[in-house]
């Protein structure tokens, strides 16, 4: 059961003929039903603007990610590529050392045979990669160009 206090500030009370005091209490209810209504409304634009946002922050990266997965697949395509001519050079290098060494084996048998044999220096680029192969050629052929000439 209620007090008598709280039923003299009910809306029953108010509407049946309540005393001047009641309508100060209508006054501060129908203010703070408007103050709570506002901040509802506020409470849902809030949450609208910020499922706004989070629908355009999905939408960014989904987008980021489909750019981030034709870059991997570019990249992918590459490493094959580059896989393919790594196993093509190999080959080739198992290829030139198999034959070198079957070369060296022929000099050999020249060497113990007593046949003289002029081996000319061949430049191996491998060693030094700052120089080019191909300087002994430029060099008779006028010099090297200024690569950094203005």
């Amino acid at each position: 059961m209620s007090s008598p206090s709280r039923r003299s500030s009910s809306p029953e009370s108010n509407i049946d003929g309540g005393s001047g005091s009641g309508s100060a209490g209508d006054e501060r209810k129908r203010k703070r039903m408007l103050s709570n209504r506002e901040s509802a409304r506020r409470s849902r634009a809030r949450k609208q603007q910020r499922m706004e946002e989070l629908i355009a922050e999905a939408s960014r990266l989904q987008a980021e990610n489909a750019r981030v997965e034709a870059q991997i697949g570019a990249y992918t395509t590459e490493l094959t590529k580059v896989d393919g001519e790594n196993a093509v050079l190999r080959a080739r290098h198992g290829e030139l050392a198999g034959r070198l060494q079957a070369l060296g084996g022929v000099l050999e048998i020249f060497q113990v045979a007593g046949a003289p044999v002029d081996i000319p220096e061949i430049p191996d680029p491998l060693l030094r990669p700052w120089q080019s192969p191909f300087a002994p050629q430029l060099a008779a052929a006028g010099g090297m160009p200024d690569a950094f000439q203005f």
